[in-house]
């Protein structure tokens, strides 16, 4: 854990590129995380596609280690980023968005989210979503 630390905050001050958070159309994302509350706590991962400067679609899956009764949830989801639109600094990026998908044992999620990211370098990031499920994780512009 610690060689992973120092891997990560060498990353993160070490690297002196300019990161953009959404480049808007085409701009893709991949997202690895924790999912912290909600359906449960458990392992995520979605991507994010960039349909116009505002809006993106995507999909994703996590699976709960708590839940015995729902252990997994695949979905899609649509976000709209606010950050070109209100001129944040390119390596923020705040999005409102909903999610809706599968939920095992026969029930349909759905998830209402406001979320952040905030890239170090022109691949690697983090983010942070609360709603309904709340996660944390790492981005990668892919």
């Amino acid at each position: 854990m610690k060689r992973f630390r120092l891997f990560y905050l060498f990353i993160c001050f070490t690297t002196v590129v300019f990161s953009q958070s959404y480049d808007g159309k085409g701009d893709t994302k991949l997202n690895i995380g924790y999912d912290l509350y909600g359906f449960g706590n458990g392992i995520r991962a979605n991507i994010d596609y960039g349909i116009t400067d505002l809006f993106s679609i995507g999909a994703g899956a996590s699976y709960y280690f708590s839940n015995p009764d729902n252990d997994y949830y695949l979905y899609g989801r649509t976000a709209i980023h606010l950050g070109l639109l209100l001129d944040f600094p390119s390596k923020l990026d705040l999005y409102p968005g909903i999610q809706v998908g599968y939920l095992s044992g026969n029930d349909i999620g759905f998830d209402a989210f406001i979320g952040a990211k905030y890239f170090f370098t022109d691949k690697i990031g983090v983010y942070a979503e609360i709603g309904r499920n709340g996660s944390i994780g790492l981005s990668v512009n892919l």
